[in-house]
């Protein structure tokens, strides 16, 4: 797999790539700009996955845009963005992932899991029931920043899908999927897209393809709820200093 070497961790270049080869993909990640300007430095736990995923797809437009412009003049150092959402956009549709029993659903709560499930049974998922879902619990990290979740482990060993869709939140869905990549004893694709099923179900901002393509995702999320985004994007400023004092290397 191709990569670039972006804040120590290897960012592929083949995102576009990942939906023909989903069976057997590992952990996939799609760390925000927030993510990693506030977790990578500080959890251990949160740059170990990403350190350790097997793909990690450049999701945030800020560090794109910010990195090609310090390598303006390095034209085989550009980066282009592939975020989670496309990334659903891409998987969704395929018949593999659709088939019954090919996928499983890690939900936030009660009222996303119903939500969720009433769009993807609309488009396509027909054969998808709550037996292909799990309401996450509110993780707590361990002494060491880990989170597990032997429960959890223990239905996907029984039911062994071939990609599971995590769709808690940034700086958690990393831990507990590096967790599940670490200790299943079959190797699904895991992808880690986090809300990005929320736009396309109408739990959060609708952000249509073009706006994606643009980076404008984060614009229309503030404008939707700018006292739950404001902050949340506002936290992310420190990714361009990041990237300007590191570039390629891991921050200390």
């Amino acid at each position: 797999m191709t990569t670039l070497k972006i804040l120590g961790i290897d960012f592929s270049l083949e995102g576009p790539q990942l939906p023909e080869r989903l069976a057997g993909a590992g952990l996939v990640v799609v760390p925000s700009g927030p993510g990693l300007a506030c977790d990578l430095p500080r959890s251990a736990a949160y740059r170990q996955a990403l350190l350790e995923a097997d793909w990690v797809l450049p999701d945030s437009g800020l560090m794109v845009l910010v990195w090609n412009l310090l390598h303006a003049t390095a034209p085989q150092k550009k980066l282009e963005r592939y975020s989670g959402l496309r990334l659903l956009r891409d998987v969704l549709p395929r018949p593999e992932v659709q088939a019954p029993g090919a996928s499983f659903w890690i939900m936030p709560n009660a009222e996303e899991q119903t939500r969720n499930l009433t769009w993807l049974r609309a488009n396509g998922f027909t054969d998808l029931d709550e037996k292909s879902c799990y309401l996450a619990p509110h993780y707590k990290p361990d002494a060491e920043g880990r989170i597990e979740d032997p429960e959890l482990l223990r239905v996907l060993e029984e039911r062994r899908p071939m990609v599971i869709f995590v769709n808690v939140g940034g700086g958690v869905q990393e831990q507990l999927a590096w967790f599940l990549r670490r200790n299943l004893s079959f190797k699904p694709a895991i992808l880690c897209t986090g809300a990005a099923i929320a736009f396309l179900t109408g739990g959060q901002a609708d952000i249509p393809p073009w706006a994606d393509r643009l980076y404008l995702g984060w614009l229309l999320r503030i404008l939707e709820n700018p006292a739950r985004f404001g902050r949340r994007y506002l936290a992310s400023i420190g990714l361009v200093e990041m990237l300007v004092r590191y570039r390629d290397r891991l921050p200390g």
